[in-house]
């Protein structure tokens, strides 16, 4: 069959169209999106141009298509990976549209028996539950694990393929087997996208089938937040419990009489200290255990207080001269100092110099009495 010059053009705009728009970065901005219609447009003239001719034909087989041809069956395969980008509010419609192009990718190489045998058999599954396929079992962990490996493996040669044969361009220049074997190769793997993209849409379609209905425009949403509700929305802040004059106005904003004396609003008198009590008291607060004596008697009984120091260590207590036994123990024990002092001169001479240290530490720490 002779390939039209007329839509040689046209698949070639279309294909520096969809190339272009790989490379841009921001695909939600409105330029981007005119581009996008722009190459989507040109995609669906491909499609009547080739249904105009009879390009493809059920009663023919693939070895009747000629290599020049084989490049435009990937036209809505080309079109539904421009479809699914499409920016719109109406999600739904756009991941339909998107699938029935991938439909009509997959039902015409199913027609000229370029699929797989795998391939076949999950084409037969998508059509016999659209909204729920899936390339792998849902059911068994194990068999999905080594579906997926081996669908990896089969992407992963075929990509090798492809990358090979685009690195040797000279290759392809008049050899009609290699040019051939190319196209069909990419048509295989354009196949094996379009079966993950068809999950990925059954994924989508089920997840926004669970949302909430979108509302009609024009609608005006009901007020749901509190401050909303209330007339605070001004007077947000970011603290939780709320001032003392708010609680005491029973959660209500606004004073209670105007200048003139006239109330504003209703209001109930109340004992205000009982208000107050309740202002600071409340789940989320500490509430004090004991009073501030009871917690240094504590502090004291635990030895976090130093006592002693300063002027107050000079002062010596007067001993009671009529007590004997103290007297006698003072005695006993100055005695064994003494001895100790004459036997251990180096000790005694240690232990002043660390008595000197100390006293010029603590010297300066304030006596709790």
């Amino acid at each position: 069959m002779t390939e039209p010059q007329n839509l040689r053009t046209l698949f070639a705009s279309a294909e520096a169209q969809r190339k272009q728009l790989e490379s841009a970065f921001e695909t939600s901005s409105s330029a981007y999106q005119q581009s996008l219609g722009a190459a989507k447009a040109t995609y669906e003239e491909c499609r009547r141009f080739a249904d105009d001719l009879s390009l493809f034909s059920p009663n023919e087989t693939v070895d009747d298509i000629s290599s020049g041809d084989l490049q435009y069956i990937l036209i809505d395969y080309y079109l539904a990976e421009l479809m699914i980008r499409d920016n719109t509010s109406d999600r739904k419609g756009v991941l339909r549209r998107t699938r029935e192009a991938y439909e009509r990718y997959l039902s015409l190489l199913e027609t000229y028996e370029v699929l797989p045998g795998g391939d076949r058999k999950l084409f037969e599954r998508f059509l016999e539950n659209r909204d729920s396929f899936s390339t792998a079992s849902t059911t068994d962990a194990a068999a999905r694990r080594e579906t997926k490996i081996a669908r990896f493996k089969e992407e992963k040669a075929m990509k090798k393929k492809l990358e090979h044969l685009a690195q040797n361009p000279t290759a392809l220049q008049g050899d009609d087997a290699a040019l051939r074997d190319l196209y069909l190769t990419n048509i295989r793997f354009c196949a094996h996208q379009a079966f993950q993209s068809l999950e990925s849409i059954a994924q989508e379609l089920q997840i926004l089938a669970m949302a909430p209905p979108t509302p009609p425009a024009g609608a005006e949403a009901t007020t749901s937040d509190y401050r909303e509700r209330n007339g605070t929305v001004d007077k947000y802040s970011d603290r939780l419990d709320p001032p003392i004059s708010q609680l005491l106005a029973g959660g209500k904003a606004g004073p209670i009489l105007s200048k003139d004396g006239k109330p504003l609003r209703p209001f109930t008198l109340l004992d205000s200290r009982e208000q107050l009590r309740k202002g600071v008291f409340r789940p989320g607060h500490n509430l004090p255990t004991m009073t501030i004596d009871e917690y240094l008697e504590e502090e004291r009984r635990r030895g976090g207080i130093i006592e002693g120091g300063g002027e107050a260590s000079a002062v010596r207590p007067e001993p009671d001269e009529d007590n004997y036994e103290k007297a006698d123990e003072e005695t006993m024990k100055a005695r064994a100092w003494d001895e100790f002092t004459e036997a251990n001169p180096k000790y005694v001479f240690v232990r002043l110099a660390l008595e000197e240290i100390v006293l010029t530490v603590f010297a300066e720490v304030p006596v709790i009495p």
